[in-house]
């Protein structure tokens, strides 16, 4: 009877997701200060913390421990948080990233998701929000504004998924979009329009 009663205990421990028993926590942004006061934040909520300032120090950090969460800045010096977020997801499929940018977009956040993000949050976001994103269920989601994107808006949100579409190569882009290549660089170096 004890036998029975174990075999019913043991799958349950086991269906548990691996988050809530590991508080690991991969943070890469390039933000310096940032960086520092959100892994005080996040280790004041229990979380054991990697810092990384560049996408080779988060894929090798992540080759070293996959963590259970993660915390990706969008754009590093060095490359782009999405390819942070493919190899977290393909080293550890049940880990939970976020990507972090102040150069939100749609289109942007669909790849994202795509390649693994669990949400997409928009700088300037604060531990709370951070923290409450982590922990979420796929249901918890905030819904989309109600405010319709400005014609400018749809115009860069346009740009930016055929930028996606093209592997984020500027040059196809620009070919596509029938577009000099300087001007397509000034305008995604801009933060996007309201």
């Amino acid at each position: 009877m004890t036998e029975d009663v174990k075999v019913a205990v043991e799958p349950s421990a086991a269906d548990e997701p691996a988050q809530q028993a590991e508080m690991t926590l991969l943070i890469v942004d390039d933000d310096k200060p940032f960086l520092a006061r959100l892994t005080r934040a996040m280790e004041s909520r229990g979380f054991q913390v990697i810092g990384a300032e560049s996408v080779a120090d988060g894929l090798a950090a992540i080759r070293r421990s996959a963590p259970a969460f993660a915390i990706i800045d969008m754009r590093l010096a060095d490359g782009n948080g999405l390819d942070v977020i493919s190899e977290l997801k393909a080293v550890r499929p049940d880990a939970r990233g976020i990507i972090l940018t102040g150069y939100g977009n749609i289109v942007t956040a669909v790849t994202a998701v795509k390649l693994g993000a669990f949400d997409y949050l928009a700088k300037p976001a604060d531990a709370d929000e951070i923290f409450s994103a982590l922990m979420a269920l796929q249901h918890d989601k905030a819904e989309l504004p109600e405010n319709p994107m400005s014609a400018d808006r749809v115009r860069w949100e346009h740009i930016q998924r055929i930028y996606e579409l093209c592997g984020r190569n500027v040059s196809e882009t620009a070919r596509r979009l029938n577009m000099h290549r300087r001007t397509l660089q000034r305008i995604l170096a801009k933060r996007a329009p309201r």
